[in-house]
């Protein structure tokens, strides 16, 4: 019989007749293993006055079909016959989630519930979506679907193609082994479904013809506009998440992924050859992914393979100029002079009191280490990242068009993005309640009216900027109070590395070691204070873009990516900009010191210079950020959420079944998954590492290795997560990726600007170039430390300031400091010097030029390498003429077979097909599901 003609709801079927393991041949089925489980719900319900255990035993279910509504089974049957009370909460959810599944099934779905016979558990509403309703909205959803043409992809070249052919040769063991998609030589032409045009497309079997993911969304979007009104009117499925009336909705996945045997499915084939680490070296399939998972999460990961893959050369030549730098520090003549022990520099006290008097030649090891990564080198290798990032951003854009043009996306514009936008239901609540307080009239009265007056109305922003102008003042205030517990923050822990270089130095022991110790606990500290950040201005951005309530889930989606972005770009990144462009800068000199507290000099850098310690801080930190949070909060803390579900679950009576356990069905496995929250996590990780690699390259050329080692194991972690253990997300269908490619471009013109600060004002790249040209008797760096070094008199330092006990073997009359001033026998001691001004403009002129030539060479980039490749852009302009041609030719087919006065001989087979392929399957056809016969011109 067919399931779709089942005439009766609510058929529950005898408890003691289990449903035989021969007829169970797919957990992927309702229990009659023919109609497909599309969606899931799950919701959790207890039961008063019955003691666990006292239940019907058995998989007691109940079908819900698409025929009769509303009837509900009579007191004394199989499932209800010791029903105790329900108190009034259990019994409200009860009575909502009856009429939401009533209004599922007016709208064509067909259900299959669990009955509710043990004291307590949980209960899956299966849901079934019949060809007609598939169809239906797919129409309504411009979902494009393959046509009965095919056409040969256009080849490349002849020496095009034969270097393509040696390329997938020698790449052959990188591929994984999954079926090709996009590398046929054919292609289907495709086209937005429409019931009356059924004859355009090749549909064989119509129980497959939409795939999984397909129908899941369609589903899903029956989902989130169906209303139900007993819960305040409250619209979709995730509202009646959100009250706590249903705990889950998602579709199934294709099976288990470890399943023994022969049998694949496309989750288990994922798994093979895509997320486990052994297969870490193969590309990752992309189609496959897309398949399965839908378009945005299909371009995530191609974003994310080709980000990787372009850190390979970035990270050769960052090693390079690493190794560069080892190479030549031997040949440091600064360096040299810092290390020589017969031209020793007397320093000035790095404090008041407790610190004495030091030889520069003390600092010989920090000199040395400065030379790797201040050195000539650094500043082609900013050059290299700037016009990198440029290169990857365009080869992004390529790479997506591609990708539209092989997963039919080309074609997704306004109208389909239009189709799938709804308003959120809290938009949708607080313009009712709006309405209600202007009408004055009661909720009541409110909920009696149509809604279909509401749908009627122009698709305008019911809330005007005076209803939104708390939420907005409320955003304004806490971003930027976040901002400033930012900086706050930053500032306590420089008083702390003050505070503690100071009473560091008043024991000899220690006081050798205090830059060393005062650096690696506030880097430490600075670390752990970024990642609890991290935590909670994720949590401040969700909360205070819900206050602001916008009107679809996109527009939700882009204000929190900004929010988000913001407060996690400052909290990253600002330790690291006050170590590259403030520390060392407002210190004052030697008798007029500016103190931060009483008797606490502002810090100040180390004799090579703030780069190294720059250098420290970003390793630091972005090595802990990416060790720490995969490790942690990515694999630690989802694997301890499943341990306490599974032991809550297993200690909660009335929850197992031993029977049931050892065979549990795939909607009881899935359950049992993390939830998927969205990409936004994901990408956020990437995009701050993309600044980690880019805004401070000149100062850490080693942080693209450091990026690439990482996301060869966040590529294979995150396949992994997605495949083993979260639900199958909903198939959503993008054309790009969005918000994050203006941020990442943002970042990388940011880039362009710190990396010219750092060379200029961070390094010593430009004092060195002007000594040289400027200052240097024989054109070389000779005498250059001492010329960077200004005189003091001791004689002059503050009342109580000058060193205790001084341990220095001679008398000391002057003292050095790191600055450009004048002496003390000049006309105007201490003033800054000639130098001071000629480095300083010499700093600003740099700043200038790089950024122009950075950024024209990044303009000429963008320029020469076209948004879409050639060969895809004839692809499109071949693929319309084709639809065209093909559209006349069906449609003129169609007119000749209508018009022929005698089509049974020749066009009665065509007619018959097309008929077939029009009509419903199902006997009771829903008014409107079946399609028009009548012929119809095509406009193209």
């Amino acid at each position: 019989m067919d399931p779709e003609n089942l005439p009766v709801i609510n058929n529950y079927l005898d408890a003691n007749e289990p449903v035989s393991s021969e007829a169970r041949l797919s957990r992927m089925h309702f229990h009659d293993n023919q109609r497909k489980v599309d969606y899931v719900l799950a919701y959790h319900y207890r039961k008063r006055g019955v003691h666990p255990g006292h239940g019907s035993p058995g998989p007691s279910l109940a079908i819900v079909s698409n025929g009769e509504t509303g009837k509900e089974p009579r007191a004394g049957g199989h499932g209800d016959i010791e029903l105790g009370p329900l108190d009034a909460l259990e019994e409200e959810r009860k009575e909502q989630r009856e009429e939401f599944e009533h209004n599922l099934m007016e709208a064509g779905l067909e259900l299959e519930k669990d009955v509710e016979s043990k004291s307590q558990g949980s209960i899956f509403v299966r849901i079934h979506a019949p060809w007609q309703v598939l169809a239906r909205e797919a129409e309504f959803l411009k979902i494009k679907v393959p046509t009965k043409k095919m056409y040969e992809i256009k080849s490349e070249g002849s020496i095009t193609k034969k270097f393509n052919e040696l390329l997938q040769k020698l790449s052959s063991p990188l591929k994984p082994r999954v079926p090709e998609h996009s590398n046929n030589k054919m292609k289907n032409l495709s086209y937005p479904f429409s019931r009356e045009k059924m004859y355009l497309y090749n549909i064989q079997d119509k129980d497959t013809f939409f795939d999984n993911a397909t129908r899941s969304r369609i589903v899903h979007e029956i989902l989130k506009r169906t209303a139900c009104s007993r819960a305040n009117n409250t619209m979709g499925i995730n509202s009646l998440i959100a009250n706590n009336i249903y705990e889950a909705a998602y579709p199934l996945h294709d099976g288990e992924y470890d399943s023994p045997g022969d049998d694949t499915n496309d989750r288990k084939l994922l798994y093979q050859e895509w997320a486990r680490y052994g297969v870490f070296y193969k590309f990752q399939p992309i189609d496959l992914i897309r398949k399965y998972f839908g378009e945005k999460i299909g371009l995530y990961f191609a974003w994310l393979g080709l980000y990787t893959s372009f850190l390979i050369p970035s990270s050769v030549i960052g090693v390079i100029v690493f190794l560069y730098g080892c190479a030549t520090i031997e040949e440091d003549i600064p360096s040299k002079e810092m290390c020589d022990q017969q031209n020793a520099f007397t320093m000035c006290p790095l404090c008041d009191k407790s610190c004495d008097y030091w030889n520069l030649s003390s600092a010989c090891g920090t000199a040395k280490a400065s030379h790797l990564f201040d050195n000539p080198a650094t500043v082609f290798f900013s050059i290299f990242m700037a016009l990198w990032a440029t290169m990857f951003l365009e080869n992004w854009k390529r790479l997506q068009m591609r990708l539209g043009y092989f997963w039919d996306l080309t074609g997704i514009e306004e109208e389909e993005e239009r189709a799938q936008e709804h308003s959120r239901p809290e938009y949708e609540t607080k313009v009712r309640e709006k309405m209600l307080k202007a009408s004055g009239k009661s909720v009541v009265q409110k909920l009696g009216t149509n809604m279909a007056e509401d749908e009627d109305e122009d698709d305008e922003d019911k809330l005007t900027w005076k209803d939104r102008f708390p939420g907005y003042l409320m955003n304004f205030a806490s971003i930027l109070f976040m901002i400033a517990l930012t900086f706050s923050i930053v500032f306590g822990v420089i008083v702390y590395r003050i505070t503690t270089a100071a009473a560091l130095s008043l024991n000899k022991a220690t006081r050798s070691n205090v830059r060393v110790t005062v650096t690696a606990t506030a880097v430490i500290i600075n670390l752990v204070v970024i990642l609890i950040l991290d935590e909670i201005y994720g949590a401040v951005a969700t909360w205070l873009t819900k206050i602001e309530v916008p009107k679809t889930e996109q527009t939700f989606e882009e204000r929190l990516i900004l929010k988000a972005f913001l407060l996690k770009f400052v909290n990253a990144y600002s330790p690291i900009f006050y170590v590259a462009f403030f520390k060392g800068r407002f210190v004052g000199r030697p008798g007029s010191y500016v103190y931060v507290f009483d008797g606490y000099r502002m810090e100040e850098c180390a004799p090579g210079g703030c780069l190294m310690e720059l250098c420290i801080q970003l390793s630091i930190i972005m090595l802990g950020k990416q060790l720490i949070q995969n490790n942690i909060f990515e694999i630690g803390v989802p694997k301890l959420k499943k341990l306490f579900r599974k032991l809550k679950d297993e200690t909660e009576p009335g929850e197992t079944d031993s029977a049931h356990s050892k065979h549990p069905e795939q909607w009881d496995l899935d359950y049992s998954l993390e939830p998927y929250t969205g990409l936004t996590p994901e990408y956020m990780e990437m995009i701050i590492q993309f600044g980690f690699v880019t805004l401070f390259v000149a100062s850490f050329p080693l942080a693209p290795v450091f990026a690439l080692l990482n996301n060869v194991i966040e590529v294979r972690l995150d396949a992994k997560k997605f495949v083993t253990e979260l639900r199958r997300p909903d198939a959503v269908r993008t054309k790009d990726i969005g918000i994050w490619f203006d941020i990442l471009s943002g970042i990388g013109k940011f880039s362009v600007i710190s990396n010219a600060f750092v060379i200029a004002i961070t390094s010593d790249f430009i004092p060195r170039l002007v000594y040289q040209y400027a200052y240097s008797h024989n054109g070389t760096l000779h005498g250059f430390v001492n010329h960077t070094l200004s005189f003091f008199n001791v004689s002059q330092l503050k009342e109580g300031t000058q060193p205790e006990n001084s341990q220095f073997d001679q008398e000391v009359q002057f003292c050095r400091f790191k600055d450009y001033r004048e002496p003390p026998w000049a006309p105007n001691p201490y003033e800054f010097s000639k130098q001071y001004w000629s480095i300083l403009s010499a700093r600003l002129a740099f700043v200038i030029i790089f950024q122009n030539l950075v950024m024209f060479l990044s303009v000429l980039v963008d320029w020469m390498i076209p948004d879409i490749p050639t060969d895809i852009s004839d692809q499109i302009k071949k693929e319309k003429g084709l639809l065209v041609d093909f559209f006349l030719k069906e449609e003129h087919e169609k007119l000749k077979l209508t018009d022929e006065p005698a089509p049974r001989s020749l066009g009665g087979g065509r007619r018959s097909r097309s008929q077939a392929a029009s009509s419903a399957p199902s006997g009771r056809s829903r008014p409107g599901s079946i399609t028009s016969s009548a012929s119809q011109h095509t406009n193209v």
